[in-house]
């Protein structure tokens, strides 16, 4: 019996078109074929066999049309086309030549690929993507009030103008015409974006409180649902990446690095990937200066030496690293703020489920302040962790202890380990004991001293 011939396809995928060029082992054209989209079930059944090794570039609608042939050929390859520089750079350029290159590189196994994401991911990148749009029209529409009125020299009297309060404000400040049409329209569009954004919400926040790894993602300062699910989409299987590096590497978080005989140069960020999960995790980056944790000392320390953007993009490697580490080891992040980690979590559970947690004195007994003017007590952190499901740290290993020492955290991280009260209200300031000035908060853009 005969062995079967392979043919390597390479098939330029368009909205209406797909181009196909068959070779044979030897690198010889064997088969041309360019069929419409309708025509493509046909062309499948007609023309490919189960022995035929398929190649295709990522593009929109690749992986739809990867599903329908999978199931009919032995192989099917996604490549990166940023990567297929023998089709970019040609000078020569059309579906034929398109469609023969991927033909020859699958041939010669020299096809820079990507890597296929399941059903579930893709689905979840095409939700986390939505809600990054409407976030974005929500923005500029936003943006646009704010220039009729600066336009119009009219100083809104909140702070926060789309609040409840603000938009109440909107709806009735004396403006001209032309300004009141705009103003309404805009609020029109608002309105429903938001409720668009909501739903979106919604059914993030039940796929979350259904995934174990957004869960442990959200453990970590400054990380909540939208950005643990964007993080998630972009990875999909986390186990593909040897290590955190890797798995930051894929954002786009590292330096780029030109490298020649004795020169080496390390310049910004490569930006390759997800450019909204990168978004994301610089965006939660940018509240960690404050945190007392081992984070917010490594942010501090880099704020002395390096520009503050330097340092905010370093600490959202860092967070993509920990991040690949928390889902790998199953484990939720040892040094979390315990109150704030509880709200977050409770908040998902209570938009996936409206199960809610009575708290305070049991029933029929008289609820006592522990402190004068109010007291909340603060769970410690393996408790809060254990009400949510999630597994108990660890013991702390030999380096981490270190590190700890190191930073000066060694009292947070015990802090943190017991149930403790505190005061609703701060301490009233005394004649002897003035209380603390409220820090003025430095500019984004400049470095802290």
């Amino acid at each position: 019996m005969t062995p079967p011939i392979i043919r390597f396809i390479g098939l330029d995928v368009h909205k209406r078109v797909v181009e196909a060029c068959f070779v044979d082992p030897a690198g010889t054209i064997v088969l041309r074929r360019r069929r419409h989209r309708r025509g493509l079930e046909r062309f499948i059944e007609k023309d490919l066999g189960p022995d035929d090794h398929v190649a295709m570039e990522a593009t929109t609608n690749c992986w739809a049309v990867a599903d329908m042939l999978r199931p009919h050929v032995a192989k099917v390859v996604v490549s990166n086309p940023m990567a297929t520089k023998a089709i970019a750079q040609a000078k020569v350029k059309t579906d034929k030549v398109d469609a023969h290159v991927l033909a020859q590189l699958l041939r010669c196994d020299f096809l820079p690929t990507v890597w296929q994401p399941d059903e579930a991911t893709r689905r979840l990148r095409e939700l986390t993507g939505r809600r990054s749009a409407l976030v974005g029209h929500r923005t500029a529409m936003r943006n646009r009030i704010h220039a009729v009125l600066a336009m119009r020299l009219i100083l809104p009297p909140v702070k926060d103008l789309f609040s409840n309060a603000g938009i109440d404000w909107l709806r009735i400040v004396k403006i001209d015409d032309q300004g009141r049409a705009l103003i309404d329209s805009d609020l029109r569009l608002l309105e429903h974006v938001q409720h668009e954004i909501d739903l979106i919400d919604q059914e993030l926040a039940r796929r979350g409180h259904a995934s174990r790894a957004v869960k442990l993602l959200m453990t970590l300062p400054c990380v909540d649902v939208a950005t643990a699910e964007a993080l998630t989409a972009a990875w999909g299987d986390v186990s593909r990446f040897p290590d955190g590096d890797r798995a930051a590497s894929y954002l786009g978080l590292v330096p780029s690095t030109k490298q020649s005989a004795a020169r080496c140069y390390h310049g910004p960020i490569t930006k390759r990937g997800n450019g909204h999960a990168r978004w994301m995790l610089v965006e939660a980056a940018q509240h960690l200066d404050k945190n007392p944790g081992p984070l917010g000392c490594f942010f501090r320390r880099l704020l002395r030496k390096k520009n503050r953007n330097v340092a905010v993009v370093a600490v959202a490697r860092k967070l993509a690293a920990i991040g690949w580490q928390l889902v790998m080891t199953d484990q939720p992040y040892r040094y979390a703020m315990p109150y704030s980690t509880e709200m977050k979590l409770a908040r998902l559970r209570v938009k996936a489920t409206g199960q809610r947690r009575r708290g305070g004195a049991p029933k029929g007994t008289k609820c006592t302040a522990k402190l004068p003017g109010g007291s909340r007590t603060i769970k410690s952190l393996e408790e809060v962790y254990h009400l949510e499901n999630l597994p108990d740290s660890r013991a702390l290993p030999p380096g981490e202890l270190r590190m700890i020492r190191e930073a000066g955290c060694r009292e947070f991280v015990d802090l943190i380990s017991h149930r403790r009260v505190v005061s609703r209200k701060p301490p009233k300031a005394t004649k002897e004991e003035p209380a603390e000035p409220t820090p003025t908060p430095q500019p984004a853009n400049r470095r802290n001293p």
